[in-house]
């Protein structure tokens, strides 16, 4: 995953049913520091949130969904809509059409810092 520029982590290390059983203490050590010292390890290009509670959990604040301002060691922050049936007010295109969104970024981002030899 690292060499395509992912990194992959859980904000909260224990499983509930939704987003509603979820505490504010639940997100302790997946705060920005610990993210930071992750980013700055690993060196991902990106770093995605699969929904906006994992990033405000996170970072605190309101989330909107794709490329975010903050940046952590120079690895992106991505903000992708919930993959969970609890979500089901985002239709699936809408949720895919997030997917496609990231995955093209990482493209054309790969593509400009690695040019053909």
């Amino acid at each position: 995953m690292l060499e395509l520029g992912y990194g992959l982590t859980n904000a909260v290390a224990r499983t509930t049913r939704g987003v509603g059983d979820l505490r504010r203490s639940d997100f302790a050590g997946a705060d920005d520091e610990r993210l930071g010292r992750i980013a700055e390890e690993l060196r991902p290009r990106f770093l995605a949130f699969v929904g906006k509670t994992a990033y405000s959990g996170a970072f605190g604040g309101r989330a909107e969904l794709g490329l975010q301002g903050t940046r952590l060691a120079g690895t992106q922050l991505f903000v992708l809509p919930s993959t969970s049936p609890a979500n089901a007010a985002v239709p699936r295109p809408e949720r895919l059409r997030w997917f496609t969104a990231l995955a093209a970024i990482v493209d054309r981002r790969a593509f400009s810092h690695h040019p053909a030899e």
